[in-house]
């Protein structure tokens, strides 16, 4: 039984992008990714989350932006919390979390939510995990999770059981001070996808003839990102990142029936980088399960390219970000007047 800490606790943690991309489970019931992946954390996407156990109470409660949330996330949280308690028979707990970001719109609000919704559980629980516990545990939640543990740069791997995960954790490549990068995210809607991430995994597993080659494909990508991030080669880190996102929507275009989450502002935004590239400006896209555009580039050239997506007609706005730091606990309003 965990020794349970009934003081509010809250921590903050990062969304990230996945520049070789992660699609497919090999294990739906215990989340279990079928490749391994690389991504970048990202400082001005972040989520806070102050996690409080009550006696008091009969069951979770979960306020998101300010919304009692109830079904099926809810459901998610309570059940992820008894994992992180290894039992169902705990003290119910309210969970406020609140995301800097559209929550739900393709900006990985999944990875940021589970990942400070695992420390602040590790912390509350007394469980003093390391690392890579906590990476295991917030995947749990959900499969990008892992990766927002840490900052800067890190890599999902990918074991090979099928009933358990002790090999499928994340670890750290290079923290936020490695290299001053940017991304830009063009975002072109802030409603809710029709087609989570994980049902969009299954359909593509089970229907897309191409899906055996993704994942035999996967280590060569993997290897050879590693590389480029550790020699800073911006043009290579660039084109593997636009490489492996094509590769992953165009296995979910394949699927049945097929999925196809861009709008015509995604596609547009996608030939305004390639134009700009043609003119010398390095800049390369990527896009993850969702309409938004992320746009990778040096910082001297964010603002041109930032000018010339926001002429773009469904772009409504940019968030410019760069690489963040790893999840922690943090002191905020709640805790201070407790």
């Amino acid at each position: 039984m965990a020794d349970f800490n009934y003081n509010p606790v809250t921590a903050q943690a990062h969304a990230n992008i996945a520049l070789i991309k992660y699609w497919g489970k090999r294990s739906v019931d215990l989340n279990l990714p079928a490749v391994g992946s690389i991504s970048l954390t990202l400082d001005a996407l972040k989520t806070t989350t102050t996690l409080q156990f009550d006696e008091n109470l009969n069951e979770d409660e979960l306020q998101l932006d300010y919304r009692k949330v109830t079904g099926k996330p809810l459901d998610r949280v309570t059940e992820f919390l008894d994992i992180a308690a290894e039992t169902s028979n705990r003290p119910r707990a309210k969970i406020v979390t609140k995301n800097s970001f559209p929550t739900g719109a393709g900006l990985a609000s999944s990875a940021s939510g589970f990942a400070a919704l695992a420390v602040a559980a590790d912390k509350a629980l007394n469980l003093n995990h390391s690392k890579e516990e906590l990476s295991r545990l917030a995947r749990k939640g959900s499969g990008s999770a892992a990766r927002s543990i840490y900052g800067g740069f890190a890599e999902m791997k990918c074991g090979s059981s099928f009933d358990d995960d002790k090999d499928d954790y994340a670890i750290p490549l290079h923290d936020e001070s490695h290299w001053d990068l940017r991304l830009l995210i063009a975002v072109t809607s802030t409603d809710k996808k029709d087609v989570g991430s994980t049902e969009g995994m299954v359909r593509t597993a089970k229907t897309s003839s191409f899906y055996q080659g993704w994942v035999e494909n996967q280590q060569a990508d993997l290897e050879e990102m590693r590389s480029a991030l550790h020699a800073k080669n911006f043009e290579k880190v660039g084109e593997l990142t636009e490489h492996s996102c094509f590769k992953m929507h165009g296995l979910a275009m394949s699927g049945r029936p097929p999925l196809l989450y861009w709008n015509a502002a995604t596609t547009e935004t996608i030939h305004t980088v390639w134009n700009l590239r043609k003119k010398g400006i390095a800049a390369f896209v990527t896009i993850d399960a969702g309409p938004q555009v992320k746009i990778l580039c040096q910082p001297d050239r964010a603002e041109l390219i930032k000018q010339a997506v926001l002429s773009v007609n469904g772009v409504k706005n940019i968030i410019e970000t760069k690489p963040g730091p790893e999840a922690s606990i943090v002191q905020s309003e709640i805790v201070k007047n407790s």
